[in-house]
């Protein structure tokens, strides 16, 4: 029986679980949308809803702890500049999960995870912008 199991394991050890819902959150973060497996994606909904809180809250003590769970400081000052101003005004139900069939090599169930009332254009903009400055850095 499966009583007072809280979390996903997925096959993982602690170390590993942790450091993916950092990339994973902070690959949300930047891009708004990503693509994943569903169990994933189930579980990134609970990380990425307590990050979204604190970037709503706003103060140092938040600021700090988001940071020890995200390791980069450019997703801690969008979640805190962008994305929780955004959501003031919600109770919570920050980011929807939309199933997009299985995947092709292992039949895994694959879904789409989005921030509600996202901006279409942050998906890719980083990296459009990371490729620009590279073709401006090599001529």
């Amino acid at each position: 029986m499966r009583h007072a199991k809280g979390y996903r394991r997925l096959n993982r050890t602690h170390e590993h679980r942790k450091a993916l819902w950092a990339n994973m959150s902070g690959s949300l973060i930047e891009h708004e949308q990503i693509k994943t497996t569903l169990p994933k994606a189930k579980e990134l909904r609970r990380v990425i809803e307590k990050l979204v809180t604190l970037g709503k809250r706003g103060d140092l003590h938040a600021r700090r702890q988001a940071a020890a769970r995200l390791k980069e400081d450019q997703y801690v000052s969008k979640l805190f500049d962008v994305l929780g101003p955004r959501y003031k005004d919600r109770q919570g139900g920050y980011v929807r999960i939309m199933k997009a069939g299985f995947r092709y090599g292992d039949m895994a169930p694959m879904a789409i995870i989005e921030f509600v009332d996202r901006d279409p254009d942050a998906k890719g903009k980083a990296d459009k912008e990371r490729v620009a400055l590279q073709e401006a850095a090599s001529v």
